[in-house]
């Protein structure tokens, strides 16, 4: 590692609070009243129930989602034993893994222990505290004993994930690779280089899979695990001894399916390869050097699958795609335990993820632009976010089919559901969009097709049948991006105006009756029809589609203008308004105006709040609007007080069914303890505002801009309200996902509007 890396690194962990992770509490601890309920005497209450029902430490405490790392520090990371200090910013680590990607709590335990009785006897004492215990570091042959005893000895998930971990993900890509190759798992022939913990545990998984014990060659240092070394070996390795006459790597690799490296780098040659049969899989899991460098390999042979334990190539071995997961499944369900059928489950949903379509959030991470089920994709990406919900209800439900859950889920949806806010991934309103799209898919005019954004997009949204895609542009360069990045839009309609010769004349005719009146003469009226905004925006007028996207590449007002000329605000409104969708872990939130009125009025507050009003309802929620202001109540006077007061008491007096109130406070808005407690009078008295209203468009726009870019949390729009027609402008620079979101809205909208 270059010597700034090294001082990255020890910045990253000692700089502001050293280290980590810190513990934040889950209830408030502001006044007297809640450290009495925390502490004494409060505190007695759960403690009688659980000594009643000692179950009850599920119901009552953090046990549930409290996991262990625990570690000796004999074998920290492949630098050896340093020691259990040494393994402290390692357990910190693998605790903010489990923590960022499955909510999982941990306490990191560093035990000054190498005797495995007194070991197993520390940690089996430790089992009232925790649900869970992930052991780590614990150098072989110690690791398989500690591991077994405490399996057996204790009624909780344990789980050793330098064995498992890598075995369960290895697993995965392997089933994928084979099925690539069109290889049979039962006939492969696989050498396994290394025989330490890891790499056993990846053997004995291979086995469980269909890997025939007779075709696996292990090597440690001393060469091929033979029979005829039998006494020096321990139990574990004597698994894989075998009676064949290959003492080598190198005899070994000649004609072998599959190489699994856990050993050491640079061990294996190129020739190695090219001695391999025909699609040969090879997974170099070494770190930080892989057995054989990647470049090499593929170097060797154009027809190798191959994996590594880095990032920087494709397909990495990464325990951090089954761990948190398979922990958080076992947790779910109380398992008493983590067994084979559990780790097999956890095998198959990871490879079955594989070949799902990738959401754009993995291709934008990995700068990747169609990433799908292949050689260079047999395993799913870390950063995937269906991987909770792909693999812990996978553990949940063989953990119940084998017996050892003790709290069986029966609602699936409600526990997908779970596992999506857990994370802030709770789409409900994303979701149930979805649903309403594609129940009657509309034609969508999509303006600027000559970027793969959009094409992506279209692609997604026709396969997935949330909309009929029309794609304006030029059809040269549409197809050049089409071919370029191996994308399927067979039979979606390809439209470029400037071809378009009858279609401008008619369509200019129509927007200059229009426009007549307001200084467009027919001539321009036709060569504005050769700009795709003007073009798209008059489709839709006419009825040859539903509805009009635009907004990618182009400034808001310029995309703005030509649907507000053509289509305009729809008769039962005065204006149109803009309103973004945040979606965050307390659920969605509304924020209006944020991109069209600059400083609107006090009866143009009035018509943004029956807009937004009308919109939200759309989207099935009840809109609980808040009128934002730098005051509460009147508190202080002003210009902005003094048109929100007004537009409020207008609200009330006539549109009693909107729940609106104000001007308050943003922070008021959102605490309905702290509302209820300063103002009890007020109508969103009970519950927080979901909703809310700006006093003009820099308060919006700033505030929603802040929101999306402090996260967690992603954002829907803008969706205009107030249009005769579905029209929808996006953020400059949106991404695929955000374009597909705002396709699902803009259908929805059409079938209101239709």
């Amino acid at each position: 590692m270059p010597e700034n890396k090294y001082n990255d690194a020890l910045a990253y962990h000692s700089e502001g609070r050293p280290g980590k992770i810190e513990v934040v509490p889950t209830k408030p601890t502001q006044t007297k009243r809640d450290l009495s309920l925390a502490y004494s005497p409060g505190v007695a209450e759960p403690c009688l129930k659980i000594s009643e029902n000692p179950e009850d430490v599920y119901k009552y405490t953090a046990k549930g989602n409290l996991v262990a790392v625990i570690s000796n520090g004999t074998a920290v990371l492949g630098l050896g034993d340093l020691g259990p200090a040494a393994s402290k910013p390692v357990m910190e680590g693998k605790g903010l893994l489990f923590k960022i990607f499955a909510d999982i709590d941990v306490f990191d335990i560093e035990l000054d222990c190498t005797d495995v009785d007194e070991f197993v006897r520390i940690v089996k004492a430790m089992e009232p505290t925790f649900g869970g215990i992930n052991l780590e570091d614990i150098k072989a042959p110690e690791s398989f004993e500690i591991e077994r005893r405490l399996k057996e000895e204790m009624n909780i998930p344990v789980m050793h994930d330098d064995q498992h971990g890598t075995a369960i993900i290895s697993g995965a890509a392997l089933l994928n690779a084979l099925e690539i190759a069109g290889k049979d798992i039962g006939e492969v022939k696989m050498v396994i280089s290394g025989a330490g913990a890891s790499a056993i545990a990846c053997g004995r998984l291979f086995v469980s899979l269909g890997v025939k014990r007779e075709n696996v060659a292990m090597l440690d240092s001393k060469g091929v695990i033979r029979k005829d070394r039998a006494g020096e070996m321990e139990e574990n390795k004597s698994f894989f001894a075998s009676n064949s006459d290959i003492h080598t790597l190198e005899d070994a690799m000649k004609g072998a399916d599959v190489f699994v490296g856990l050993s050491r780098g640079n061990i294996v040659d190129q020739n190695m390869i090219k001695s391999m049969a025909k699609d040969p899989i090879v997974f170099a899991m070494a770190n930080p050097d892989p057995e054989i460098p990647y470049h090499m390999a593929v170097a060797a042979r154009e027809d190798i699958i191959m994996a590594t334990g880095r990032s920087d190539h494709p397909n990495q071995v990464n325990n951090v795609l089954g761990f948190p997961f398979i922990f958080r499944g076992a947790l779910d369900v109380r398992a008493t335990g983590i067994n084979e059928e559990m780790k097999l489950a956890a095998v198959r949903a990871i490879a079955a993820l594989a070949k799902e379509p990738v959401p754009e959030v993995v291709n934008k991470a990995y700068d990747e632009k169609n990433v799908t089920f292949g050689r260079n994709y047999i395993i799913p990406k870390p950063i995937d976010p269906r991987l909770i919900t792909t693999v812990s209800p996978a553990v949940a439900k063989a953990a119940m089919d084998s017996g050892l859950a003790k709290y069986p889920i029966t609602d699936w949806v409600g526990y997908d559901r779970i596992l999506r806010k857990r994370l802030g991934l709770d789409n409900t309103l994303v979701r149930r969009t979805m649903v309403r799209a594609k129940q009657n898919p509309k034609k969508v005019v999509f303006a600027e097709a000559e970027t793969y954004k959009i094409l992506k997009a279209a692609q997604m949204v026709a396969e997935d049948g949330i909309a009929e895609p029309i794609l304006l542009g030029n059809k040269k360069k549409i197809h050049q991006l089409i071919l370029e990045n191996n994308l399927s839009l067979e039979g979606i309609p390809i439209i470029d105006p400037k071809e378009e010769d009858l279609k401008r004349e008619e369509y200019g005719k129509e927007l200059y009756k229009i426009r007549q009146r307001k200084g467009l003469t027919l001539y321009d009226a036709k060569k504005l029809m050769r700009e795709r905004d003007y073009f798209g925006s008059m489709m839709v007028q006419r009825g040859e589609a539903d509805a009009f996207i635009s907004g990618l590449t182009r400034n808001y007002p310029k995309t703005f203008k030509p649907a507000l000329e053509i289509i305009g605000a729809h008769e039962n409104h005065t204006r149109v308004a803009g309103m973004y969708v945040i979606l965050s872990k307390r659920g969605p939130l509304f924020f209006a105006d944020t991109t069209v009125n600059i400083n609107p009025s006090s009866e143009e507050l009035v018509e943004i709040t029956k807009l937004v009003h009308e919109q939200v309802k759309g989207f099935h929620m009840e809109p609980r609007i808040a009128m934002l202001s730098y005051t509460n109540f009147g508190s202080s006077k002003g210009e902005d007080p003094a048109k929100i007061q007004k537009a409020v008491k207008y609200l009330h007096k006539h549109h009693p069914n909107i729940v609106v109130d104000g001007e308050i406070q943003a922070n008021f808005a959102l605490d309905s303890d702290l509302l209820e407690e300063n103002f009890p009078f007020t109508t969103l008295a009970g519950e927080p505002a979901n909703t809310f209203i700006f006093p003009n468009l820099a308060a919006g726009n700033i505030a929603y801009k802040f929101v999306q870019t402090l996260g967690p949390s992603e954002a829907i729009g803008p969706i205009l309200m107030g249009f005769k027609k579905a029209v929808h402008i996006l953020q400059l620079g949106s991404t695929v996902r955000e374009i597909v979101n705002m396709t699902a809205v803009a259908v929805v909208d059409a079938q209101r509007k239709g």
